[in-house]
């Protein structure tokens, strides 16, 4: 049954314009990071309660994940309750509250199963106990899996999470400092100026393990990265989609994936001109452009 999922998902990707083959120079979509948006939106166009859209929102994104595992993606982040989201109102955030716990006893036995590891990353302080102890569980339960990592950003804010990255990072720092015997950094024989890399930085994210997304998606037809993985998402290619996240499916995400598939990746770069570009370019042209 796995195989023929397998079969019909690459099918089914094909048929919207080719992300299973590479074009352009694009390959597959390996990481991927997704901004869930518009279920309030989707329900109060249905006279339903925000809540009914949030338990929508859950189902479509079941089945994504359920097609992405088939697709092969490794890594999937979704963006399911930001440091800003306990600014909305209470009965909402209680709502969305027990949705968590309702969705890890339904959804995380089934992608255990499917050899899927769940982690949450964000700050969980402010958060109920007993969904504290839910996603303990999950994450234990899962750690072993390695056919996908679903990461769940929970009570996250990108800034957030530089922040406390950079606090660790200086906390490290102080403590193999006086190791050292060193004073602090411009004292009398004090240390040099340390030079931090990406990688000092990246070790102390919620996540250091998380590969950078190479595609991100939002849904609802807003244009805006909303504090969403700042740090990973610098080189990520964005795809907007005009539909609210209960009506995303499997159809879109293959759109998305080929739409991806279509472009070049050039990291600050420039592509490779072909050799007859290459020779009649001239050594006499001005700077950059």
């Amino acid at each position: 049954m796995a195989s023929l999922r397998t079969w019909l998902a690459g099918w089914r990707l094909r048929r919207t314009g080719g992300a299973a083959e590479p074009a352009a120079g694009g390959a597959t979509c390996s990481y991927l990071a997704i901004i869930m948006d518009g279920n309030g939106r989707w329900a109060q166009g249905r006279g339903l309660p925000v809540a009914a859209g949030h338990r929508a929102g859950a189902k479509s994104l079941r089945l994504v994940l359920e097609h992405a595992l088939d697709l092969g993606i490794r890594e999937v982040t979704v963006y399911s309750f930001s440091t800003e989201n306990w600014n909305r109102p209470k009965d909402e955030v209680e709502a969305l509250m027990q949705l968590f716990v309702e969705m890890i006893d339904s959804q995380v036995p089934d992608m255990h199963e499917r050899g899927a590891r769940v982690r949450f990353v964000g700050r969980r302080e402010g958060a109920p106990d007993e969904l504290v102890r839910r996603i303990e569980e999950a994450e234990a339960l899962t750690a072993g899996n390695t056919r996908m990592t679903l990461y769940i950003a929970f009570s996250y804010g990108g800034r957030r999470e530089l922040l406390d990255a950079a606090e660790g990072l200086a906390a490290e720092y102080a403590v193999s400092s006086r190791g050292a015997g060193e004073g602090a950094p411009g004292e009398a024989g004090g240390a040099q100026r340390p030079e931090f890399t990406d990688d000092d930085l990246r070790r102390h994210l919620y996540a250091p393990e998380m590969h950078d997304p190479e595609l991100l998606i939002r849904t609802s037809g807003e244009l805006r990265i909303s504090n969403f993985l700042l740090w990973q998402c610098a080189y990520s290619e964005l795809y907007f989609s005009d539909r609210y996240w209960p009506d995303f499916g499997p159809d879109d995400l293959d759109a998305a994936l080929a739409d991806y598939a279509g472009r070049q990746r050039r990291f600050g770069g420039r592509r490779a001109a072909a050799p007859e570009t290459q020779a009649s370019s001239g050594a006499g042209q001005g700077g950059a452009s």
